[in-house]
């Protein structure tokens, strides 16, 4: 019994440790994966790099994204950070 009593703020802190750094991680995560995964051709986006373009072709893993001027730039699905609403 002495030696749980002496586990207990162990315990509580991981406990602390998976509700405020652990579980808001993953939720990011995976609300990142969901974005990733709806991308179409048209879309607005932002990379992780700081390009905005348009979606011009889209792969299962490859986004061709096209810049202002017209150019067009290969990224990596995962390398898109966010889509921008119109």
């Amino acid at each position: 019994m002495n030696t749980l009593i002496n586990l207990a703020p162990i315990i509580l802190m991981f406990v602390i440790f998976y509700f405020l750094l652990i579980r808001p991680q993953q939720k990011r995560q995976k609300q990142v994966k969901q974005m990733q995964s709806d991308l179409k051709k048209g879309d607005s986006v932002v990379t992780i790099g700081g390009l905005h373009g348009t979606v011009h072709t889209i792969d299962e893993t490859i986004v061709v994204i096209e810049g202002g001027d017209g150019t067009k730039f290969t990224y990596d699905r995962s390398a898109i950070r966010e889509v921008k609403s119109n």
